[in-house]
């Protein structure tokens, strides 16, 4: 007598130890989820909406307490920003110029660096990229003292030059990693090939990587622009009037006579605008090129 036997594949289980539908438990789960993410981005989203909603009300509304969220809406906080006192136009220019070439000085770095120590790993290159991460380590205000002595120094206080060098060395070690982990899913085999076709250093680095990571460097040009536009204490101890960036200048409305709120929010959206423009501009390669590196 001969017996047949008739494998099976295993049948998936539909149910939990408690006898509840496992799929329908995760649908609740992600139910959740997406509402807890609803409720922090509201909770991120609320002191923006409140400082856009104070600029458009009169300084003796917008210093109520509680604030008055229904006053009438007026314009007179932009143009005392605009026409009231000192200029905001070299400030916001101050701040531009320092960011955008302070971020085109760094790509041109961290882009070489990042080659090296990921696609053509240098010796030693886990070394390398702990110094980089080392340099973060240090508060800002520790060395504060000695990069002013310098400054007073050299004769470059009050110099936008000055805030673009700092700010080059301040975003190059992120910008170095970030570049790295983006390189580092360059297919091998495209860089073979062009080396196959005879493509050299500079070649590859245009025609062959550049595409494939465009979305990474625009990633990490958007984050080294942030962090410059933002940046207040340099500018702050290192410049005066010349130099002057945006965030220093919002300062100014806080005075011995009291807190213009109203002109201070809508000094804050205009400095903002910026940032605002170019997240929204980038937002698509931002999500591919942080999903591309996966940085963490």
């Amino acid at each position: 007598m001969s017996a047949s036997v008739t494998d099976t594949a295993p049948v998936p289980a539909t149910r939990d130890e408690r006898g509840r539908p496992i799929r329908k438990r995760r649908e609740g789960a992600n139910i959740w989820l997406s509402l807890l993410a609803w409720i922090v981005g509201i909770l991120f989203v609320l002191p923006v909406v409140w400082m856009v909603l104070t600029s458009f009300h009169s300084e003796a509304n917008a210093a109520t307490n509680p604030p008055a969220v229904f006053a009438p809406l007026t314009l007179e906080g932009y143009r005392e920003f605009f026409s009231g006192g000192a200029s905001p136009w070299p400030p916001l220019l101050n701040s531009l110029t320092a960011s955008v070439v302070s971020t085109i000085l760094v790509l041109l770095l961290a882009i070489p660096a990042a080659y090296a120590l990921s696609i053509k790993p240098v010796k030693k290159w886990s070394d390398v990229l702990f110094f980089f991460l080392s340099t973060k380590m240090l508060p800002v205000v520790a060395g504060l003292l000695p990069l002013y002595l310098f400054a007073q120094n050299t004769g470059l206080l009050d110099n936008i030059w000055l805030l673009i060098l700092f700010y080059t060395a301040m975003n190059l070690p992120i910008a170095v990693w970030m570049m790295r982990s983006f390189l580092s899913e360059v297919p091998v085999e495209m860089l073979e090939a062009a080396a196959v076709d005879g493509a050299g250093l500079t070649k590859t680095l245009r025609s062959v990587i550049a595409p494939v990571v465009m979305p990474g460097i625009a990633a990490t040009a958007l984050i080294c622009f942030i962090f410059s536009w933002n940046e207040l204490l340099f500018a702050r101890v290192l410049t005066a009037t010349v130099a002057e960036t945006a965030p220093v200048f919002l300062t100014s409305f806080v005075t011995s006579q009291g807190l213009f709120l109203a002109q201070l929010c809508a000094a804050a959206f205009v400095v903002s605008l910026p940032v605002l423009v170019a997240g929204f501009a980038a937002q698509d390669k931002l999500v591919q090129g942080l999903s591309l590196g996966s940085v963490k």
